[in-house]
């Protein structure tokens, strides 16, 4: 897919995203500290059912688990020399799941390494890490890319920037924020829409971050300053955790789905779900809106 094509799709109709992955896979026995990358690829088929079931849902963009998928987080696993295989093999996996229903994202986020001056990574070095990242998942098939979670404007537009480099697939931008819009790193999202459509962004917008019931005026203030779809991705609400220390969160499909029919209202045109969704928010997601 070419930003151009990308462009007229969005244009012209709602799209769905897929819902959470992490939380799906966890509660189907993933160890938090093991590689998600590695742990997929040892148990393939509980990926695909969730992602075939996110197709079948109605979600029209699906994201490969290549999530974490860089030089710089795997080598806290020591699979450092893995990046081009695991990111070709996780988006051949995603392909083979949705079986041509919906088009594959190559995912990625921040490295978790903070960029000069705050920390020791260059934007030359950072550059690299995703220019390889990019390179693989477009070898590996992807029909576009999305950065995700983020945290930081500098390393979104190297990210962008390396996009540009390596491919013609549009990148879709969303960011981890409070409910004023505001990033952890003091990104205020709205206030970044100029130079993220500047840089190529094709979609900007939120995801995990809260419930779809605190971003109503966040979602209204990007769609003020944006040319380009916003994208609303968020939590099924607010986390909880019972006695045995299982997490669920607080909304159900039907409230979920109300509350983000609020954010298609205040301008957001490609949606979906974050932490503590599944294929029936997605569903229901489709039967409302």
């Amino acid at each position: 897919m070419t930003k151009q094509e990308f462009a007229r799709w969005a244009g012209r109709e709602l799209i769905l995203m897929d819902g959470a992955t992490g939380s799906n896979l966890m509660a189907a026995g993933m160890p938090q500290r093991e590689s998600a990358e590695l742990w997929i690829l040892k148990n393939p088929e509980i990926v695909k059912k969730l992602q075939s079931e996110y197709a079948k849902a109605g979600s029209r963009i699906v994201y490969a688990c290549t999530f974490t998928a860089n030089r710089i987080s795997l080598k806290k696993h020591g699979l450092v020399d893995r990046v081009e295989e695991l990111n070709i093999r996780l988006a051949g996996l995603t392909k083979e799941a949705v079986q041509g229903k919906a088009y594959v994202a190559g995912d990625l986020t921040m490295t978790g390494e903070l960029m000069e001056p705050l920390g020791d990574m260059t934007r030359e070095e950072l550059f690299a890490v995703y220019s390889e990242q990019i390179r693989a998942l477009v070898r590996g098939g992807v029909d576009l890319l999305g950065i995700e979670t983020m945290l930081s404007l500098d390393e979104t537009l190297t990210a962008l920037d390396a996009a540009n480099e390596v491919c013609d697939l549009p990148m879709m931008c969303s960011f981890t924020v409070n409910e004023k819009g505001m990033t952890l790193y003091g990104t205020d999202v709205a206030e970044a829409v100029p130079a993220l459509e500047e840089h190529g962004a094709a979609a900007i917008g939120v995801n995990c971050s809260l419930g779809p019931d605190q971003l109503e005026g966040v979602i209204a203030r990007i769609k003020d300053k944006a040319t380009v779809p916003i994208i609303a991705k968020p939590n099924a609400g607010l986390p909880g955790t019972d006695r045995a220390g299982n997490v669920s969160y607080s909304m159900d499909e039907a409230t979920f789905a109300q509350h983000m029919k609020k954010l298609v209202t205040a301008g957001a045109g490609i949606i979906g779900g974050c932490c503590g969704t599944t294929p029936a928010y997605i569903a229901e997601l489709k039967k409302e809106l």
